[in-house]
């Protein structure tokens, strides 16, 4: 049997209203055994633990994402804190930096990917890392501020080369919907080039919604129409490819 699993979902966005309930059974159904539940708020993440009571299958990161930057005071990241010594979180993230909708507060999104950087450092958490064209400067923050436990770069966009330069500090490549698209020449180099025991599979959603149902909102349970687009770029068989997943997965977030 072929388990899958998602390791960024966004389940309790407000795209998704009261839907998750039925989100996490299609995922269920589809034979997920791990979900990430990535919450760019605090609130999202207490709906997160309350529903990862029932299913265990749910783990869950939270941090500030970029955008939010500007938003981000010592209060709020002091709550953060407080959230992440309760011991429930698996990581810190989304975190990181995005110039593609600002570039009028670079010096601020640094300032607030550090100081998160920081505090998986100090708790001992991996960090899951934004990063939207600002490949460089996140590489460099990344090198500069080495976290133990490392992390993910999920919806990786950049080349296999910058893959390569990430893997070599530690960090995992997550690839998600792209992968499947027609013309994505470039995350699909990446998908046959990533070291194995450094990839891993998301769907982002509820964006980057995979062929062959791009147009429709995105869910976990699409997440086996990515995993067969690298096997089959790969050229392994889909169980290969998804039980080095689950290592890479168990080996990232194991406390």
């Amino acid at each position: 049997m072929i388990e899958f699993l998602d390791s960024h979902a966004h389940i309790f966005c407000k795209e998704y209203g009261d839907d998750s309930d039925q989100i996490i059974q299609h995922a269920k159904d589809a034979g997920l055994t791990h979900l990430m539940c990535i919450c760019c708020s605090l609130e999202e993440a207490e709906r997160a633990f309350e529903k990862q009571k029932t299913e265990p299958f749910l783990d869950v990161a939270a941090g500030y994402h970029p955008e939010e930057a500007d938003d981000v005071t010592d209060e709020r990241m002091h709550e953060l804190e407080v959230m992440i010594q309760s011991g429930k979180l698996n990581a810190v993230g989304e975190i990181g930096l995005d110039y593609y909708w600002r570039k009028d507060n670079i010096e601020k999104q640094k300032k607030i990917f550090i100081e998160q950087i920081k505090l998986a450092q100090k708790y001992d958490l991996p960090v899951i890392v934004h990063s939207r064209d600002a490949i460089l400067d996140t590489y460099n923050i990344l090198k500069e501020y080495p976290v133990k436990k490392t992390g993910i770069i999920h919806c990786f966009s950049s080349s296999a080369e910058m893959a390569r330069e990430f893997v070599k500090l530690g960090y995992l490549i997550a690839l998600g919907g792209p992968v499947t698209f027609k013309n994505a020449k470039v995350p699909k180099e990446v998908a046959k080039e990533v070291p194995l025991d450094y990839l891993l599979i998301e769907t982002d959603c509820p964006y980057l919604t995979p062929t062959p149902h791009r147009g429709k909102r995105n869910e976990p349970m699409y997440i086996p129409f990515i995993a067969n687009e690298i096997a089959s770029l790969r050229e392994i068989d889909l169980k290969t490819l998804m039980d080095a997943v689950q290592k890479n997965y168990q080996r990232l977030f194991s406390k």
